[in-house]
């Protein structure tokens, strides 16, 4: 007989997931006005593990209140960590009264903390043989990894064992507390060493192995590093015992104590009806068969625990749901297609639903062998044209611009989009999750969604549509509908009680999809033969190329190969090593060539034959494949729910990163090209973002200069170089120009220095002059990392939120990284906005005024591009220019430049 083996005891450290899922959710809150956000990201939590170990002895471990014994040890502990906000205190006692009632053993231990509880348990099941699972967000956790304990983190669905901790850190677990002692933590107030980071301390320890060591030969440490380290020297042992999660703790129970109680189905009923968390409920509700209703009238609706999906293969049963589809304020519209190509997808069926539970699926080509009758595609789409085309009556779906597309195909125009969850989910909050159905269900609903591979299969042999059996394929089908339906009901009360994000879902992502799928389908044209000709001249350039490559190296060798190239650079050459790979390797990515390049040949031979191989197989290779059979056109498909600022991004092809700086990127956009008797029309937005800095600071240094009309790089290279406007260098503008865009991305006085190959002090000092002739931008990056600090979000001047998960991160380098996005995302957010608000004006003004004479066929980043009839060249132009212009009001002119030519590169 095969031993069982015992399942894991999980420890949960609930205090670590609070501010994690406070931060990560949109501000819940129920109709009594009490937040619950936190509340349902720590318990959605808790009901993931439930299910992921089941048979496992579950504990969860907060934190107590006031002073711990790290407190006696070090006053100054955690004296830089601000309060908790009033409404994430409010949450924690309801979170530990569902814990309670859900039966879970519910710790909260004083003088100590949450980790040290954990550690404290967790060597008490190692030492009886049973293996741990710790969930936890806190990366001081890694210490406590072992053969027989892992970390998993389940609100980012990553596991940590010991090969993890040696990946992500760089270090074993036995090393991690002297690494965290050398890093310190400035939200602790751990002291660590000044000035060493993670790479630092990971070479220290590869070196000497511990602290104790390292302080022993702190001597052979050169350069002001090394005077740092010797200055912590006394201060380091004090940081190490800090950074320790103590493994012995007194408790008065053990593992044995705590044992899982029968959960309390009445009082869990109560406290999700009291914080409405409707689909718990309802869930409750169907296990006991109790039909007592959760939801106030008026309130999003949770199915009822039967659900009632149709296979429709009959006429008239069609006509019945046609007319309850007629009948309804809003119904739920989904097809099912051929390809996830929208230009070469056909239908194979569509599904409806207009209440809660309630779905239909209509098969119209399944033609798998021994496929049933179905209604007759044309027939079916023929009746649905009229409901389908009026505008009145009100649509709501999950991504309608690709189902708009599909029936285009059928010579049906779709219209009367009213709501599309997709898009709400996503101005909702666009970095929570992927913004797909299923993703969606899991996270608003609490349910698990059938999965397309479920009932479609695998990889290769993965089946379309149209080839699944209807008994698998109608469940699907009509469970898309009714899910996008009971999602439209949870979302929307939502968007309308957040600030003001049902205007932007309202006024701006929304009325954009048509006009991103008119754009779609038009296309744009392509010159097949200009883009074959660009690809043998660069095939015959990366030969070139690596032929000089392998003359500098000695010998011939794949430039592709990244170990051939360590051997190379590293082993022969003996160049620095800048960066190791996790595995421990000297790294030879792009970022470390750029640097090795600075000084070397042979880097820069292998970074231009990289760029021209990617411009090639991305580009000029791959483009004249795309060109439909049926158009002769490109079409590409643009996605409004994938970047976290509300940029647009575009794939096959992907319009967003064809270089324009590069002689070899603008002979790409040669090949875009007007049709014959059309020019194309390209305008785009001056400065966009560095106005909209200077409509947000409020600087009158840069509101002036921008109102005067002045080019504003060397308006700033007169002021940090102290020189007259006329009197301002080609590079002195080049260098303002970096210190402008460098800025407002965040960029340290180090990357700068990198930027304009001068010294860190000499960037510095340009830094300090620039803040110091502009104030107002220093001023508002101040307060605006503060808010986001407090508020736990930004947002664009049309107010779009931006979440910043990591803004409170123990981690100081991902606090940081959210605090550069705190300063950036708004700039960058409402030059998206204001772009797409010109999109919409624009296309609704060509549609009415000169539908025969001018297109728009592509938007990248802060430029539109128009196919428009040589004839009215003048006054097309003249109005894009007017309509762009006017997309926002800021206190400095919105300038827009338009230029025009045959193709692409001679309109920009």
């Amino acid at each position: 007989m095969t031993e069982q083996k015992t399942p894991p005891v999980v420890l949960v450290d609930g205090s670590s997931y609070l501010f994690r899922a406070y931060h990560a959710l949109p501000p819940l809150t129920t109709s009594k006005n009490q937040p619950t956000g936190a509340i349902k990201g720590v318990i959605s939590m808790l009901r993931r593990l439930e299910q992921d170990f089941p048979g496992s002895k579950m504990v969860v471990v907060f934190d107590a209140k006031g002073k711990t014994f790290r407190h006696d040890m070090y006053e100054e502990y955690k004296a830089n960590r601000p309060p908790m906000p009033d409404d994430l205190a409010c949450q924690i006692e309801p979170i530990h009264e569902i814990v309670k009632a859900m039966g879970l053993p519910l710790l909260i231990v004083t003088g100590v903390e949450a980790d040290d509880v954990i550690g404290t348990l967790a060597h008490e099941a190692t030492s009886k043989g049973i293996d741990v699972v710790v969930s936890t967000g806190d990366k001081d956790m890694a210490q406590l990894v072992s053969d027989h304990v892992t970390l998993i983190n389940t609100m980012t669905e990553t596991r940590m064992d010991r090969d993890g901790v040696r990946e992500k850190f760089g270090v074993t677990p036995e090393q991690i507390i002297d690494y965290l002692a050398l890093v310190g933590d400035k939200v602790d107030n751990i002291p660590g060493v000044n000035k060493c980071g993670p790479k630092t301390a990971v070479k220290w320890l590869e070196s000497y192995q511990d602290l104790d060591n390292l302080i022993e030969h702190s001597d052979e440490i050169k350069g002001k590093i090394g005077e740092y380290l010797r200055e912590a020297t006394e201060t380091l042992p004090l940081s190490r015992e800090l950074a320790t999660i103590k493994t012995d703790v007194d408790l008065d129970f053990g593992l044995e104590d705590l044992k899982l109680r029968q959960q309390d189905d009445d009082l869990l009923r109560d406290l999700f009806k009291e914080y409405e968390f409707r689909s718990w409920v309802a869930e409750l509700e169907q296990d006991h068969g109790n039909d007592e209703s959760a939801d106030p009238p008026d309130a999003p609706s949770s199915p009822p625990g039967e659900k009632n999906y149709a296979i429709i293969t009959d006429q008239a049963e069609l006509d019945s749901w046609l007319k309850r589809l007629k009948d309804s304020d809003l119904f739920a519209f989904d097809t099912e297609t051929t390809s996830l190509r929208y230009s070469d997808a056909e239908v194979v069926g569509v599904s409806f639903a207009v209440v809660p539970g309630e779905a239909a699926y209509v098969p119209l080509a399944h033609d798998y062998m021994g496929a049933p009758e179905q209604l007759d595609r044309d027939a079916v789409l023929d009746q649905l044209k009229p409901l389908l085309e009026n505008p009145k009556q009100a649509k709501v779906g999950q991504n309608l611009k690709y189902d708009k597309n599909v029936l285009a195909n059928h010579g049906i125009n779709l219209e009367g989009i009213a709501e599309d969850t997709m898009l709400e989910s996503y101005v909702l909050n666009s970095v929570l999750t992927r913004h797909d159905m299923d993703s969606l269900a899991r996270q608003y609903l609490d349910e698990s969604t059938i999965t397309f591979e479920s009932i479609a299969g695998k990889g290769a042999k993965q089946l379309t549509f149209n080839q699944i059996e209807l008994e698998k394929a109608g469940p699907y089908a009509a469970e898309d509908a009714d899910i996008t339906l009971r999602l439209h009901q949870t979302l929307k009360p939502l968007l309308k009680k957040t600030g003001r994000l049902e205007s932007v879902y309202r006024e701006i992502d929304l009325p954009l999809v048509p006009v991103l799928s008119r754009m779609e389908q038009r296309g744009t044209l392509i010159n097949a033969g200009t883009l074959r000709r660009h690809s043998q001249e660069l095939a015959e350039r990366m030969a070139e190329l690596e032929q000089e490559a392998h003359e500098v190296a000695g010998e011939t060798f794949n430039l592709g190969s990244p170990k051939q190239l360590q051997a190379i650079f590293y082993d022969k050459m003996g160049l620095p090593v800048v960066k190791k790979t996790p595995k421990g390797a000297p790294s030879t990515a792009e970022p470390v060539l750029q640097e090795l390049a600075h000084e070397h040949e042979l880097p820069r031979l292998i970074l231009e034959h990289r760029s021209l191989s990617k411009l090639k197989s991305t580009y000029t290779d791959t483009l004249p494949e795309l060109i439909s059979h049926r158009t002769g056109r490109v079409h590409t498909s643009y996605h409004q729910a994938v970047t976290a600022t509300g940029r647009l991004s575009s794939s096959e092809p992907n319009l967003q990163n064809i270089p324009i700086r590069s002689e070899q990127g603008r002979r790409i956009r040669q090949a875009f090209i007007a049709p014959e008797g059309y020019k194309l029309v390209a305008a785009d937005y001056s400065q966009i973002e560095l106005r909209i800095m200077a409509h947000l600071s409020g600087d009158k240094g840069l509101l002036s200069a921008f109102e005067q009309g002045e080019d504003i790089h060397k308006a700033t290279a007169a002021e940090v170089f102290g020189v007259a406007v006329d009197e301002v260098s080609g590079d002195q503008r080049r260098s303002a120009k970096a210190i402008n865009f460098g800025l407002i991305y965040g960029m340290s006085a180090f990357g700068l220095s990198r930027q304009l190959d001068v010294e860190r002090k000499v960037a510095q000092a340009y830094i300090d002059r620039y803040f110091e002739r502009y104030p107002g931008v220093l001023r508002y990056m101040d307060n605006i990392r503060k808010q986001a600090h407090e508020d736990g979000f930004v947002e664009t001047l049309f107010g779009r939120r931006l979440y910043l998960p990591e803004i409170n991160a123990r981690n100081k380098q991902m606090q940081q990284a959210a605090e550069r996005t705190a300063i950036n995302a708004p700039m960058q957010g409402t030059a998206a906005d204001i772009i797409k608000r010109a999109m919409i004006e624009v296309e609704d003004w060509l549609l009415r005024e000169h539908a025969d004479e001018a297109r728009m066929t592509m938007q990248v980043h802060d430029e539109l591009i128009l196919e428009v009839r040589e004839a009215a060249l003048d006054k097309v132009r003249d109005g894009l220019v007017k309509r762009m212009s006017a997309a926002a009001r800021l206190d400095v002119p919105l300038v827009v430049e338009a230029g025009v030519g045959d193709n692409w590169d001679e309109a920009h």
